[in-house]
Protein backbone atom coordinates (compact mmCIF):
# COMPACT_ATOMS: atom_id res chain seq x y z
CA UNK A 1 0.00 0.00 0.00
CA UNK A 2 2.96 1.89 1.13
CA UNK A 3 4.56 1.18 -2.12
CA UNK A 4 1.68 2.21 -4.39
CA UNK A 5 0.95 5.67 -2.59
CA UNK A 6 4.52 6.33 -3.10
CA UNK A 7 4.28 6.28 -6.65
CA UNK A 8 1.03 8.17 -6.81
CA UNK A 9 2.83 10.81 -5.18
CA UNK A 10 5.27 10.84 -8.05
CA UNK A 11 3.16 10.52 -10.83
CA UNK A 12 1.03 13.17 -9.84
CA UNK A 13 4.84 15.58 -8.83
CA UNK A 14 4.02 15.43 -5.44
CA UNK A 15 7.23 15.02 -4.55
CA UNK A 16 7.49 16.59 -1.00
CA UNK A 17 4.57 13.98 0.23
CA UNK A 18 6.46 11.09 -1.71
CA UNK A 19 9.50 12.30 0.28
CA UNK A 20 8.17 11.81 3.36
CA UNK A 21 6.46 8.02 2.65
CA UNK A 22 9.42 7.11 1.97
CA UNK A 23 10.69 8.40 5.12
CA UNK A 24 8.05 6.76 6.98
CA UNK A 25 8.50 3.15 5.34
CA UNK A 26 12.20 3.59 6.28
CA UNK A 27 11.77 4.17 9.82
CA UNK A 28 9.30 1.73 10.38
CA UNK A 29 11.64 -0.89 8.87
CA UNK A 30 9.67 -1.73 5.72
CA UNK A 31 11.44 -2.78 2.63
CA UNK A 32 11.46 -0.36 -0.22
CA UNK A 33 10.84 -1.55 -3.78
CA UNK A 34 13.32 -0.22 -5.85
CA UNK A 35 11.29 -0.05 -8.95
CA UNK A 36 9.48 2.69 -7.13
CA UNK A 37 12.44 4.53 -6.35
CA UNK A 38 13.11 4.08 -10.00
CA UNK A 39 9.87 6.24 -10.55
CA UNK A 40 11.18 8.76 -8.62
CA UNK A 41 14.70 8.64 -10.47
CA UNK A 42 13.12 8.93 -13.65
CA UNK A 43 10.56 12.05 -12.92
CA UNK A 44 13.53 13.58 -11.58
CA UNK A 45 15.55 13.57 -14.55
CA UNK A 46 12.57 14.54 -17.01
CA UNK A 47 12.30 18.02 -14.90
CA UNK A 48 16.10 18.00 -15.55
CA UNK A 49 16.03 17.99 -11.24
CA UNK A 50 19.91 16.40 -10.75
CA UNK A 51 20.41 17.80 -7.46
CA UNK A 52 17.09 16.33 -6.38
CA UNK A 53 17.74 12.77 -8.26
CA UNK A 54 21.42 12.59 -6.42
CA UNK A 55 20.33 13.15 -3.00
CA UNK A 56 17.31 10.80 -3.94
CA UNK A 57 19.73 8.11 -5.02
CA UNK A 58 22.41 8.95 -2.12
CA UNK A 59 19.17 8.20 0.24
CA UNK A 60 18.34 5.39 -1.43
CA UNK A 61 22.27 3.61 -0.95
CA UNK A 62 22.09 4.51 2.72
CA UNK A 63 19.14 2.75 3.38
CA UNK A 64 20.50 -0.25 1.79
CA UNK A 65 17.29 -0.24 -1.28
CA UNK A 66 18.49 -2.29 -3.98
CA UNK A 67 20.80 -0.45 -6.75
CA UNK A 68 20.89 -1.41 -10.28
CA UNK A 69 23.04 -0.68 -13.00
CA UNK A 70 20.20 1.53 -14.72
CA UNK A 71 19.32 3.24 -11.56
CA UNK A 72 23.55 3.93 -11.02
CA UNK A 73 23.56 4.90 -14.82
CA UNK A 74 20.90 7.24 -14.74
CA UNK A 75 22.78 9.44 -11.45
CA UNK A 76 26.07 9.30 -13.19
CA UNK A 77 24.09 10.77 -16.15
CA UNK A 78 22.94 13.24 -13.84
CA UNK A 79 26.10 14.07 -12.26
CA UNK A 80 27.77 14.83 -15.18
CA UNK A 81 24.87 16.76 -16.95
CA UNK A 82 25.87 19.15 -13.65
CA UNK A 83 29.75 19.56 -14.33
CA UNK A 84 30.26 16.71 -11.67
CA UNK A 85 32.17 14.10 -13.94
CA UNK A 86 34.84 13.13 -11.31
CA UNK A 87 32.20 12.64 -8.89
CA UNK A 88 30.31 10.60 -11.30
CA UNK A 89 33.15 8.50 -11.88
CA UNK A 90 34.03 8.10 -8.11
CA UNK A 91 30.64 7.23 -7.34
CA UNK A 92 30.19 4.52 -10.26
CA UNK A 93 33.91 2.66 -8.38
CA UNK A 94 32.13 3.13 -5.09
CA UNK A 95 29.18 1.28 -6.39
CA UNK A 96 31.06 -1.66 -7.88
CA UNK A 97 32.66 -2.41 -4.62
CA UNK A 98 30.13 -1.86 -2.11
CA UNK A 99 26.70 -3.37 -3.88
CA UNK A 100 29.01 -5.06 -6.94
CA UNK A 101 27.02 -3.62 -9.50
CA UNK A 102 29.02 -3.81 -12.65
CA UNK A 103 28.81 -0.53 -15.31
CA UNK A 104 27.46 -1.73 -18.84
CA UNK A 105 28.23 -0.03 -21.98
CA UNK A 106 25.61 2.87 -21.84
CA UNK A 107 27.04 3.31 -18.51
CA UNK A 108 30.52 4.06 -19.93
CA UNK A 109 29.11 5.43 -23.32
CA UNK A 110 27.93 8.21 -19.99
CA UNK A 111 31.11 9.01 -19.12
CA UNK A 112 32.74 8.85 -22.52
CA UNK A 113 30.12 11.48 -23.54
CA UNK A 114 31.15 14.27 -21.04
CA UNK A 115 34.85 13.56 -21.11
CA UNK A 116 34.66 14.37 -24.74
CA UNK A 117 32.90 17.21 -24.22
CA UNK A 118 35.88 18.20 -21.65
CA UNK A 119 38.10 17.51 -24.37
CA UNK A 120 39.73 15.19 -21.51
CA UNK A 121 41.44 12.20 -23.93
CA UNK A 122 43.15 11.24 -21.11
CA UNK A 123 40.10 10.50 -18.94
CA UNK A 124 38.64 9.22 -22.26
CA UNK A 125 41.45 6.75 -22.70
CA UNK A 126 41.51 5.45 -19.27
CA UNK A 127 37.48 4.30 -20.15
CA UNK A 128 38.43 2.81 -23.34
CA UNK A 129 41.29 0.51 -21.35
CA UNK A 130 38.64 0.00 -18.19
CA UNK A 131 35.54 -1.31 -20.99
CA UNK A 132 38.23 -3.11 -22.93
CA UNK A 133 39.52 -5.42 -19.48
CA UNK A 134 35.61 -5.77 -18.49
CA UNK A 135 35.23 -7.42 -21.85
CA UNK A 136 32.65 -4.78 -22.87
CA UNK A 137 32.66 -3.93 -26.91
CA UNK A 138 31.84 -0.90 -28.20
CA UNK A 139 28.52 0.17 -29.10
CA UNK A 140 27.31 2.67 -31.80
CA UNK A 141 26.74 5.07 -29.73
CA UNK A 142 30.55 4.43 -28.35
CA UNK A 143 31.85 5.66 -31.86
CA UNK A 144 29.58 8.13 -32.20
CA UNK A 145 30.42 9.74 -29.76
CA UNK A 146 34.22 9.34 -29.94
CA UNK A 147 34.80 10.30 -33.77
CA UNK A 148 32.55 13.65 -33.02
CA UNK A 149 35.32 14.30 -29.78
CA UNK A 150 38.14 13.49 -31.87
CA UNK A 151 37.32 15.39 -35.06
CA UNK A 152 36.45 18.83 -32.80
CA UNK A 153 40.00 18.54 -31.04
CA UNK A 154 41.23 18.21 -34.80
CA UNK A 155 42.86 14.32 -34.00
CA UNK A 156 42.22 13.58 -37.78
CA UNK A 157 44.63 10.77 -37.06
CA UNK A 158 42.57 9.35 -34.23
CA UNK A 159 39.37 9.24 -36.92
CA UNK A 160 40.69 7.67 -39.32
CA UNK A 161 41.76 4.68 -36.78
CA UNK A 162 38.28 4.76 -35.89
CA UNK A 163 36.92 4.54 -39.22
CA UNK A 164 39.13 1.71 -39.79
CA UNK A 165 38.27 -0.06 -36.88
CA UNK A 166 34.98 -0.04 -37.35
CA UNK A 167 34.93 -1.54 -40.96
CA UNK A 168 36.84 -4.25 -39.39
CA UNK A 169 34.52 -4.90 -36.44
CA UNK A 170 31.42 -5.29 -38.85
CA UNK A 171 29.31 -2.00 -36.66
CA UNK A 172 26.46 -1.76 -38.39
CA UNK A 173 26.00 2.18 -38.04
CA UNK A 174 23.08 4.20 -37.78
CA UNK A 175 22.31 8.07 -39.22
CA UNK A 176 23.96 9.51 -36.37
CA UNK A 177 27.11 7.01 -36.39
CA UNK A 178 27.03 8.06 -40.36
CA UNK A 179 26.65 11.34 -40.01
CA UNK A 180 29.65 12.06 -37.57
CA UNK A 181 31.69 9.67 -40.12
CA UNK A 182 30.73 11.99 -42.94
CA UNK A 183 31.56 15.12 -40.59
CA UNK A 184 34.68 13.36 -39.96
CA UNK A 185 35.51 13.32 -43.57
CA UNK A 186 34.92 16.89 -44.00
CA UNK A 187 37.59 17.42 -41.62
CA UNK A 188 39.87 15.02 -43.67
CA UNK A 189 38.57 16.91 -46.49
CA UNK A 190 38.21 13.16 -47.71
CA UNK A 191 35.12 13.95 -50.38
CA UNK A 192 34.88 10.92 -52.07
CA UNK A 193 34.81 9.22 -48.85
CA UNK A 194 32.39 11.34 -47.18
CA UNK A 195 29.77 10.57 -50.50
CA UNK A 196 30.34 6.97 -50.64
CA UNK A 197 29.52 6.90 -46.77
CA UNK A 198 26.52 8.94 -48.17
CA UNK A 199 25.33 6.21 -50.65
CA UNK A 200 25.52 3.31 -48.40
CA UNK A 201 23.74 5.31 -45.84
CA UNK A 202 20.62 5.60 -48.27
CA UNK A 203 21.24 1.96 -49.23
CA UNK A 204 20.65 0.95 -45.74
CA UNK A 205 17.54 3.21 -45.83
CA UNK A 206 18.52 5.22 -43.03
CA UNK A 207 17.22 8.74 -43.72
CA UNK A 208 19.61 11.26 -43.90
CA UNK A 209 18.92 14.35 -41.99
CA UNK A 210 19.50 17.92 -41.95
CA UNK A 211 23.25 17.27 -39.78
CA UNK A 212 24.32 14.45 -42.52
CA UNK A 213 22.92 17.14 -45.68
CA UNK A 214 25.10 19.98 -43.31
CA UNK A 215 28.19 17.52 -43.38
CA UNK A 216 28.23 16.90 -46.85
CA UNK A 217 27.91 20.86 -47.98
CA UNK A 218 30.58 21.72 -45.33
CA UNK A 219 32.80 19.31 -46.83
CA UNK A 220 31.87 20.68 -50.84
CA UNK A 221 32.65 24.03 -49.35
CA UNK A 222 35.39 23.30 -47.80
CA UNK A 223 37.13 21.91 -50.95
CA UNK A 224 35.80 25.02 -53.24
CA UNK A 225 33.25 22.77 -55.02
CA UNK A 226 30.68 25.40 -54.66
CA UNK A 227 27.92 24.03 -57.64
CA UNK A 228 27.96 20.55 -55.71
CA UNK A 229 27.05 22.08 -52.79
CA UNK A 230 23.90 24.13 -54.02
CA UNK A 231 22.84 20.66 -55.78
CA UNK A 232 22.91 19.37 -52.59
CA UNK A 233 21.24 22.10 -50.61
CA UNK A 234 17.85 22.29 -53.09
CA UNK A 235 18.16 17.95 -52.85
CA UNK A 236 17.65 18.69 -49.13
CA UNK A 237 14.90 21.40 -49.46
CA UNK A 238 13.14 19.09 -51.73
CA UNK A 239 12.83 16.17 -49.32
CA UNK A 240 11.43 19.07 -46.92
CA UNK A 241 14.57 19.53 -44.63
CA UNK A 242 14.64 23.29 -43.72
CA UNK A 243 18.18 24.57 -44.25
CA UNK A 244 19.28 25.54 -40.20
CA UNK A 245 21.79 28.73 -39.54
CA UNK A 246 25.09 26.74 -39.49
CA UNK A 247 24.56 25.92 -43.10
CA UNK A 248 23.70 29.37 -44.39
CA UNK A 249 26.67 30.30 -42.76
CA UNK A 250 29.08 27.57 -44.07
CA UNK A 251 27.46 28.03 -47.82
CA UNK A 252 28.45 31.88 -47.38
CA UNK A 253 31.80 30.71 -45.96
CA UNK A 254 32.29 29.09 -49.03
CA UNK A 255 31.27 31.72 -51.45
CA UNK A 256 33.74 34.35 -49.91
CA UNK A 257 36.40 32.11 -50.02
CA UNK A 258 36.31 31.71 -53.31
CA UNK A 259 35.98 35.73 -53.49
CA UNK A 260 32.14 35.73 -54.09
CA UNK A 261 31.54 38.00 -51.83
CA UNK A 262 27.61 39.11 -53.97
CA UNK A 263 26.55 35.46 -53.84
CA UNK A 264 27.09 35.67 -50.02
CA UNK A 265 25.15 38.75 -49.90
CA UNK A 266 22.59 37.11 -51.91
CA UNK A 267 22.11 34.00 -49.34
CA UNK A 268 22.30 36.11 -46.93
CA UNK A 269 19.24 37.80 -47.79
CA UNK A 270 17.83 34.41 -48.27
CA UNK A 271 18.73 33.45 -44.86
CA UNK A 272 17.23 36.75 -43.32
CA UNK A 273 13.93 35.97 -45.94
CA UNK A 274 13.72 32.71 -43.75
CA UNK A 275 13.50 34.51 -40.16
CA UNK A 276 17.11 33.62 -39.27
CA UNK A 277 18.46 37.53 -38.29
CA UNK A 278 21.97 37.93 -39.38
CA UNK A 279 24.47 36.94 -36.13
CA UNK A 280 28.31 38.19 -35.76
CA UNK A 281 29.52 34.71 -37.67
CA UNK A 282 27.41 36.16 -40.51
CA UNK A 283 29.53 39.56 -40.87
CA UNK A 284 32.57 38.05 -39.61
CA UNK A 285 32.14 35.58 -42.86
CA UNK A 286 31.98 38.94 -44.94
CA UNK A 287 33.69 40.94 -43.32
CA UNK A 288 36.80 38.35 -43.57
CA UNK A 289 35.92 37.83 -47.74
CA UNK A 290 36.20 41.36 -48.32
CA UNK A 291 39.63 41.45 -46.58
CA UNK A 292 41.16 38.85 -48.69
CA UNK A 293 39.54 41.05 -51.76
CA UNK A 294 41.48 43.92 -50.56
CA UNK A 295 38.42 45.67 -50.09
CA UNK A 296 39.07 46.88 -46.37
CA UNK A 297 36.85 50.29 -46.16
CA UNK A 298 33.84 48.25 -47.02
CA UNK A 299 34.73 45.61 -44.59
CA UNK A 300 34.97 48.17 -41.70
CA UNK A 301 31.37 49.90 -42.78
CA UNK A 302 30.16 46.36 -43.01
CA UNK A 303 31.23 45.70 -39.38
CA UNK A 304 30.07 49.31 -38.10
CA UNK A 305 26.62 48.17 -39.91
CA UNK A 306 26.47 44.93 -36.96
CA UNK A 307 27.00 47.49 -34.31
CA UNK A 308 24.27 49.61 -36.05
CA UNK A 309 21.83 46.54 -35.89
CA UNK A 310 22.32 45.87 -32.64
CA UNK A 311 24.71 42.63 -33.04
CA UNK A 312 27.53 43.04 -30.76
CA UNK A 313 31.20 42.22 -32.17
CA UNK A 314 32.97 39.06 -31.16
CA UNK A 315 36.85 38.71 -30.67
CA UNK A 316 37.05 38.20 -34.37
CA UNK A 317 35.00 41.31 -35.35
CA UNK A 318 37.20 43.33 -33.44
CA UNK A 319 40.31 41.71 -34.47
CA UNK A 320 39.17 42.21 -38.46
CA UNK A 321 39.00 45.85 -37.12
CA UNK A 322 42.66 46.04 -35.52
CA UNK A 323 43.60 44.31 -38.86
CA UNK A 324 42.13 46.58 -41.11
CA UNK A 325 43.47 49.43 -39.04
CA UNK A 326 46.62 47.68 -38.77
CA UNK A 327 47.81 47.47 -42.32
CA UNK A 328 46.20 51.01 -42.88
CA UNK A 329 49.43 52.38 -40.54
CA UNK A 330 46.11 53.70 -38.30
CA UNK A 331 47.26 52.62 -34.88
CA UNK A 332 45.56 55.48 -33.10
CA UNK A 333 42.47 53.70 -34.23
CA UNK A 334 43.66 50.32 -33.51
CA UNK A 335 44.80 50.43 -30.18
CA UNK A 336 41.25 52.50 -29.45
CA UNK A 337 39.88 49.49 -31.15
CA UNK A 338 41.89 46.80 -28.55
CA UNK A 339 40.77 49.29 -25.44
CA UNK A 340 37.22 49.24 -26.65
CA UNK A 341 37.51 45.68 -26.73
CA UNK A 342 38.43 44.86 -23.66
CA UNK A 343 36.23 47.63 -21.78
CA UNK A 344 33.36 45.67 -23.52
CA UNK A 345 34.95 42.06 -21.45
CA UNK A 346 36.04 40.84 -24.83
CA UNK A 347 39.31 39.08 -24.55
CA UNK A 348 41.79 39.96 -27.08
CA UNK A 349 43.58 36.94 -28.40
CA UNK A 350 47.07 35.72 -29.54
CA UNK A 351 45.71 36.48 -33.35
CA UNK A 352 44.39 40.30 -31.91
CA UNK A 353 47.62 40.92 -30.81
CA UNK A 354 49.79 39.24 -33.71
CA UNK A 355 47.58 41.94 -36.23
CA UNK A 356 48.82 45.32 -34.01
CA UNK A 357 52.23 43.46 -33.76
CA UNK A 358 52.33 42.37 -37.73
CA UNK A 359 51.26 46.22 -38.53
CA UNK A 360 53.96 47.96 -36.45
CA UNK A 361 56.75 45.66 -37.61
CA UNK A 362 55.83 46.41 -41.30
CA UNK A 363 56.46 50.03 -40.57
CA UNK A 364 59.35 49.05 -38.62
CA UNK A 365 58.03 50.85 -34.98
CA UNK A 366 59.77 47.38 -33.11
CA UNK A 367 59.72 49.29 -29.59
CA UNK A 368 55.95 49.31 -30.10
CA UNK A 369 55.85 45.56 -31.51
CA UNK A 370 58.32 44.50 -28.48
CA UNK A 371 55.74 46.37 -25.84
CA UNK A 372 52.88 44.52 -27.63
CA UNK A 373 55.12 40.79 -27.22
CA UNK A 374 55.87 41.90 -23.07
CA UNK A 375 52.19 42.62 -22.52
CA UNK A 376 51.34 38.90 -24.21
CA UNK A 377 53.60 37.23 -22.46
CA UNK A 378 51.99 38.99 -19.22
CA UNK A 379 48.57 37.81 -20.15
CA UNK A 380 49.91 34.03 -20.53
CA UNK A 381 48.92 33.85 -24.70
CA UNK A 382 50.74 31.99 -26.40
CA UNK A 383 53.51 33.71 -28.95
CA UNK A 384 52.81 31.66 -31.80
CA UNK A 385 54.87 31.37 -35.42
CA UNK A 386 53.13 34.22 -37.06
CA UNK A 387 54.40 36.57 -33.70
CA UNK A 388 57.81 35.78 -34.27
CA UNK A 389 57.45 35.62 -38.33
CA UNK A 390 56.28 39.34 -38.22
CA UNK A 391 58.84 40.28 -35.45
CA UNK A 392 61.83 38.81 -38.16
CA UNK A 393 60.52 40.69 -40.58
CA UNK A 394 60.11 43.66 -38.59
CA UNK A 395 64.03 43.36 -37.72
CA UNK A 396 64.98 42.61 -41.14
CA UNK A 397 62.83 46.30 -42.69
CA UNK A 398 64.80 47.96 -40.10
CA UNK A 399 68.31 46.87 -41.08
CA UNK A 400 68.86 44.82 -38.46
CA UNK A 401 69.57 41.64 -39.62
CA UNK A 402 70.98 39.82 -36.85
CA UNK A 403 68.62 40.57 -34.79
CA UNK A 404 66.00 38.99 -37.51
CA UNK A 405 68.58 35.71 -37.33
CA UNK A 406 68.33 36.04 -33.40
CA UNK A 407 64.91 35.56 -33.28
CA UNK A 408 65.39 32.94 -36.35
CA UNK A 409 67.29 30.50 -34.24
CA UNK A 410 65.43 30.56 -31.51
CA UNK A 411 62.09 29.49 -32.81
CA UNK A 412 63.20 25.62 -32.85
CA UNK A 413 63.70 25.91 -29.26
CA UNK A 414 60.16 27.39 -28.26
CA UNK A 415 59.12 24.45 -30.86
CA UNK A 416 58.39 27.01 -33.67
CA UNK A 417 59.23 25.14 -36.80
CA UNK A 418 59.53 27.96 -39.56
CA UNK A 419 57.13 28.15 -42.46
CA UNK A 420 57.85 28.99 -46.25
CA UNK A 421 57.07 33.03 -45.00
CA UNK A 422 59.64 33.10 -42.36
CA UNK A 423 62.18 31.39 -44.19
CA UNK A 424 61.59 34.29 -46.96
CA UNK A 425 61.64 37.33 -45.10
CA UNK A 426 64.75 36.03 -43.26
CA UNK A 427 66.68 35.00 -47.11
CA UNK A 428 65.28 38.65 -48.07
CA UNK A 429 66.75 40.77 -45.36
CA UNK A 430 70.23 38.39 -45.75
CA UNK A 431 69.57 39.51 -49.49
CA UNK A 432 69.39 42.57 -48.80
CA UNK A 433 72.29 43.01 -46.84
CA UNK A 434 74.59 41.02 -49.54
CA UNK A 435 75.16 38.15 -47.21
CA UNK A 436 74.04 35.53 -50.01
CA UNK A 437 76.00 32.93 -48.28
CA UNK A 438 73.97 33.05 -45.46
CA UNK A 439 70.66 33.61 -47.88
CA UNK A 440 71.43 30.18 -49.67
CA UNK A 441 72.07 28.15 -46.79
CA UNK A 442 69.16 28.83 -45.26
CA UNK A 443 67.27 28.51 -49.13
CA UNK A 444 68.98 24.81 -48.68
CA UNK A 445 68.28 24.71 -45.41
CA UNK A 446 64.52 25.30 -46.55
CA UNK A 447 64.43 22.73 -49.13
CA UNK A 448 65.85 20.03 -46.55
CA UNK A 449 62.73 20.67 -44.34
CA UNK A 450 60.36 20.09 -47.43
CA UNK A 451 59.46 23.48 -47.63
CA UNK A 452 58.51 25.06 -51.54
CA UNK A 453 59.91 28.37 -52.12
CA UNK A 454 57.99 30.87 -53.85
CA UNK A 455 58.72 33.44 -56.17
CA UNK A 456 59.69 35.93 -52.88
CA UNK A 457 62.15 33.88 -52.24
CA UNK A 458 64.07 32.83 -55.56
CA UNK A 459 63.29 36.94 -56.03
CA UNK A 460 65.75 37.98 -53.13
CA UNK A 461 68.52 35.22 -53.95
CA UNK A 462 68.72 36.55 -57.58
CA UNK A 463 68.81 40.12 -56.01
CA UNK A 464 71.77 38.68 -53.53
CA UNK A 465 73.82 38.17 -56.21
CA UNK A 466 73.36 40.81 -58.56
CA UNK A 467 74.07 43.00 -55.01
Amino acid sequence: MFDMLFRVYVDNMRFKEALEVFEYMRSEGFEIDYRACMVYLLAMKRRKRYDSMIEFFEMMVEFDVRITVYSMTMVIDGLCKVGEVSKARKLMDEIMVSKGVKPNTYTYNTLLDAYVKKLDFVAVKEILGTMEKEGLDLDVTSYTLLIDGYSNFGNLKEVERLFREIEGKNIEPDAHLYTSMISGCSKLSNVKKAFSLFDEMVERELVPNGHTYGALINCLCKSGQMQAAEVLLNEMQSKGIDISRVIFNTMMDGYCKQGNIDEAWKLQRIMEGKGYESDVYVYNIIATGLCKLYRREEAKTWLFSMVDRGVAPNEVAYTTLIDIYSKEGNFVEAKRTLREMETKGVKPNTTTYNALIDGYCKKGMMKEAYKLKVVMECKGLILDLYTHTSLVHGECISGKVDNALKLFNEMPTKGLVPNVVTYTVMISGLSKEGRSDEAFRLYDEMIEAGLTPDASAYSALVGSLHG
